[in-house]
């Protein structure tokens, strides 16, 4: 074919009638391009016959008129006509084929007119136009430059006779075309001539091309000799429009069409609201809808009573609604009907009920806080729509006494809805899903920034499901960029806050997150072999996957930088069942942290109802063997190290009536001696984790209310006792013992009133090794409450020595600078040296916390110093109970010694319980595995600890209380005294004189 400049192009073909041998031939008169004989009948019928042939000729005409010629009858040359027939014959018709544009790349768009279409080769070889022609699968085509192509004749309907239209080669049937809801609809193909590629498209009302249908969850597809039958169960409004049946025969396609129509049902409409109260005071008009789905039945509205109201119909892409506007209040309580009626079918009816309030009522107030909230009687609930570009309705409850009821919302996104709407109509059967499911999920990663509820949490989630199991059932596969999106969108779903919309929609739907665990892991090992290697890291979400060579390695191995690192290995022999001759061999891991978290809490027969955590990461192999998934295979994973009685688990989907539950079977827990983490061992692939048992006490409020309480006293009582000192310091530091004593005691209150302080504010900061404000309140709180331990351990010493050396006495400014170095230098050295060795291993922070990790070890460097000073104290008690029970003379007075050791020993038997026996029991609660009495005791006596010294080293001193009284109510005599706290003695002048001496 030539393309020219003229804008229309004609491809003639004569239909001859071939007469008796008596024309003569003759030469068309006008430019033929080029010509020839097309497929022909025997023109050798008999005499008096009429016989039909195919001429084929390419006219064009550049700027030419059509000649009239063309018009009148033409004679095919002698030389041409030999070969059908030793006399020539007759040209007696002319009929156009072919009407083609040339557009602006100089190619055409050719279309076949009524009785000829393209040959079905040439229909695969060829783009259809940008307009095509409906009801005809190939009536316009776009031909190069170079290309020549014309439209052929269809089969005519009666042999011999050229009059009557193409003859289909197969019959559609249909039992009705009027389906109601919940029937099953049948389409029947009857074939008489053999027929391919056959394909069943749905064409919807308003939608702008067919849909194409495939055995689904509704659809399915029966075939015997020369039938097929298309079936569709619990049909609805979704699967109205024009069925369209395509297949291929003597090479043409063809197309047959049915139109199904499917009624409304009263669920599928919409009245808002279903119950109203109004006020004929307060707004004395309303308006009532109903809204129906878009659909092609006619269906009309009609209100009743409609007196006092204005009826209107709004139009949306989706649905039509009927409004009624009511501008006058009705004097009585009144229910509206909306009528929906479509010829030939029952009219549908929702009804609206509007209470009047009356005088006296009881009502809640008119409030705008979120949604505009119209008065409202007691006992009734106010409705309103969503706002913006949301479905669904927002409810309020107005109680029976006038006050309003919490907001209930199940407003959802329009735009996941339509999502989750494509993906259940293409698990259905709907659709094309090796394009549809790809659309969906990119879709889907810009949607998540939509997700603002539980419904909209909740309608994600339900489309990435729903898309997983029609990636399961089709075998489709997914290219890098689909399963990039598909990580993206897991990544923020896993990051949103949970203490909001996961702990709602947890409460929905407590299966959601092992729903999306399921899709994700499904979804995850789909991609095709093409894109393979492939790896993928983010927060919350780490992939690897990786096509095996033929030769496969010793083992495969993957790990994983986690905080403890994570690795798996799959033994060779696992991996050699699999060596097929061409067939792709893929392992895919993901690591999905936090999921754990908001798994259902359901375990499995062996593990009892006792109280578990996980790591906060759910690891996930599968392997693909030729297109299969592979799940039986030894696999081997090591979790880090792992606190407490570690439980090697994964989670079995089929639990607990399909809600799922950790289980153990077929996987345990490999002791290892040259290493101290955690190795599991398992004999199946899926999802697996670590529960720990022993270690870790789940949320208690009650728990963190007692901690933030007594912490909060503690900090009062510190912050007096400070107060007392600066009433009473120079009355209570006269001597170089009491001075000492003092000094000690102030600097521990100064350190726990800061750790306390600190502490409490910890929880406040953004948890995690990368925030360096949890760092820095960690390493305070470390080195604050070491530095407090320290400082009791100086106040022993310091009172041992006081003890032992009665007669080699230290001055006051060489002791008092030994006990800062021994009570703030040690205490540094130890947070710092925990610092530099955990946290590059990623142990030094507890998982979100700002405190010591316990798995790491981290924890047992403040622990063990504090048991061993406590353990000093009571040597120093020990020294001081046998000192007392054999006196010595050569060590002064024994009067005198005997109040020195009654004062060490008081002291030891206070402090030691007020700070050894608190952080005893810290370390049972690291020990005990099921009770809750450790955690209690524990958070009881750490939190009292600033009223301990309140009480028994400050207030209860005798000369503290003899300071208070001098200096707020009357003096009294000084008098030899005893400290409670610190054993502090008041010898005569006798022995001060020989301590200055020693000075």
């Amino acid at each position: 074919m030539v393309c020219s400049a003229a804008p229309v192009l004609l491809l003639a073909m004569t239909l001859p009638l071939v007469e008796p041998p008596a024309a003569q031939a003759s030469q068309p008169g006008q430019r033929q391009a080029r010509g020839g004989s097309g497929p022909q009948l025997d023109p050798e019928s008999g005499a008096g016959e009429l016989v039909l042939i195919s001429v084929y000729v390419q006219l064009d005409f550049s700027d030419e008129p059509w000649p009239a010629a063309l018009s009148q009858p033409l004679t095919v040359p002698a030389a041409s006509a030999a070969s059908a027939s030793s006399s020539p014959v007759t040209l007696t018709g002319l009929n156009l084929t072919t009407e083609c544009n040339v557009t602006h790349d100089g190619c055409s768009s050719c279309a076949c007119l009524s009785g000829y279409q393209w040959n079905a080769s040439v229909c695969s070889h060829h783009q259809p136009c940008q307009t095509p022609i409906k009801h005809q699968p190939c009536g316009c085509l776009v031909l190069n430059p170079t290309e020549a192509g014309y439209c052929q004749l269809l089969p005519p309907g009666e042999e011999g006779c050229c009059l009557l239209p193409p003859a289909v080669p197969a019959t559609l049937s249909l039992d009705s075309w009027l389906q109601m809801p919940g029937n099953t609809l049948n389409l029947t193909l009857l074939m008489n001539q053999e027929t391919t590629d056959l394909n069943w498209f749905l064409w919807p009302p308003g939608s702008p091309s067919p849909v194409l249908l495939q055995a689904g969850t509704c659809v399915s597809l029966t075939s015997s000799r020369g039938r097929t039958v298309l079936s569709i169960i619990n049909i609805s409004h979704r699967w109205a429009g024009e069925y369209i049946c395509r297949f291929e025969a003597q090479g043409f396609r063809w197309e047959l069409h049915q139109v199904v129509r499917v009624p409304l049902q009263a669920t599928d409409v919409t009245g808002l609201p279903d119950q109203l109260s109004v006020s004929c005071a307060a707004s004395p008009g309303f308006q009532l809808s109903c809204c129906t789905p878009g659909t092609h039945l006619g269906y009309t509205a009609s209100w009743s009573p409609r007196e006092g109201g204005q009826a209107s119909v709004f139009n949306t892409p989706d649905s039509q609604c009927f409004m009624l506007a009511v501008q006058h209040c009705p004097t009585a309580n009144t229910t509206y009907i909306c009528e929906l009626q479509s010829p030939g079918l029952s009219p549908l009816r929702v009804t609206v009920s509007v209470t009047v309030i009356q005088d006296g009522d009881t009502t809640c107030p008119e409030d705008s806080s979120t949604v505009a909230w119209n008065v409202t009687k007691a006992g009734h609930v106010a409705q309103a729509p969503c706002p913006g570009d949301r479905t669904g309705t927002v409810k309020r409850p107005c109680g029976p006494d006038g006050v309003w009821g919490p907001i209930h919302s199940n407003c959802t996104d329009t735009g996941l809805l339509a999502l989750l709407l494509r993906a259940q109509l293409l698990q259905a059967g709907q659709d094309w899903p090796e394009e549809e499911v790809s659309q969906i999920l990119a879709q889907l990663q810009e949607q998540v920034e939509a997700v603002t509820s539980p419904s909209d949490l909740l309608a994600l989630v339900g489309t990435m499901t729903v898309l997983a199991k029609v990636v399961a059932d089709t075998g489709t596969q997914l290219n890098c960029s689909t399963l990039e999106a598909v990580l993206k969108t897991t990544d923020k779903v896993l990051g949103m806050n949970s203490s909001s919309l996961w702990t709602l929609a947890l409460r929905q739907m407590p299966s959601v997150a092992s729903s999306l665990l399921l899709a994700v892991e499904t979804l995850a090992h789909s991609l095709c072999p093409q894109d393979q290697p492939f790896s993928f890291v983010l927060p919350n979400v780490r992939l690897q996957s990786q096509l095996l060579e033929p030769t496969f390695p010793a083992n495969y191995r993957v790990s994983f930088p986690t905080q403890p690192p994570l690795q798996a290995w799959i033994p060779r022999h696992s991996l050699a069942p699999l060596r097929h001759n061409g067939t792709n061999v893929s392992i895919t891991s993901l690591v999905l942290q936090e999921l754990d978290h908001l798994l259902p809490s359901n375990y499995g027969q062996g593990l009892g109802d006792s109280l578990y955590a996980t790591p906060g990461l759910v690891l996930a192999i599968s392997i693909m063997a030729g297109g299969q998934v592979f799940k039986e295979g030894e696999v081997i994973m090591d979790f880090g190290d792992i606190d407490g009685s570690p439980h090697c688990v994964f989670w079995d989907h089929d639990l607990f009536q399909g809600k799922g539950g950790w289980s153990d079977a077929g996987c345990q827990v490999q002791a290892t001696s040259a290493s101290p983490t955690t190795q599991c061992i398992c004999r199946h692939l899926t999802a697996f984790s670590i529960l720990m048992s022993g270690h870790t006490v789940p949320n208690n409020p009650t728990l963190e209310l007692l901690s933030q309480v007594g912490l909060g006293a503690s900090i009062l009582a510190l912050l007096l006792c400070l107060g007392v000192y600066r009433l009473v310091w120079r009355f209570v530091v006269r001597n170089k013992v009491a001075y000492l004593r003092h000094s000690a005691l102030l600097n521990m209150v100064l350190c726990l009133l800061a750790a306390n302080a600190c502490f409490l504010g910890a929880p406040l900061l953004p948890a995690g090794p990368h925030s360096p404000l949890c760092l820095a309140a960690a390493f305070l709180c470390h080195f604050l409450y070491l530095a407090t331990f320290f400082w009791m351990l100086a106040q022993a010493l310091m009172l041992a020595h006081q003890l032992l050396f009665v007669f080699h006495q230290l001055s006051k400014l060489r002791v008092l600078s030994l006990m800062v170095l021994l009570g703030y230098l040690c205490p540094m050295g130890l947070a710092g040296i925990t610092l530099g060795l955990y946290l590059p291993r990623g142990q030094y922070l507890s998982k979100g916390a700002c405190w010591l990790d316990k798995k790491g070890g981290a924890l047992y460097t403040f622990v063990g110093p504090v048991l061993a000073i406590v353990g000093v104290n009571g040597l120093v008690l020990t020294m001081a109970v046998l000192k007392l029970l054999r006196p010595s003379l050569s060590e002064g007075p024994q009067v005198e010694k005997r109040q020195a050791l009654l004062g060490v020993i008081k002291a030891l038997l206070i402090l030691t319980p007020i700070f050894g026996l608190t952080w005893g029991l810290g370390l049972a609660t690291l020990l005990e595995e099921v009770s809750i009495v450790p955690h209690y005791l524990f958070t009881v006596l750490n939190a009292s600890q600033g009223v301990f010294i309140l009480l028994f080293g400050c207030l209860m001193d005798k000369k503290v209380q003899e300071a208070l009284r001098k200096r707020f109510c009357c003096s009294h005599p000084a008098r030899s005294t005893i400290s409670l706290a610190t054993s502090e003695t008041y010898i005569s002048e006798n022995s001060k004189g020989r301590s200055k001496d020693a000075r």
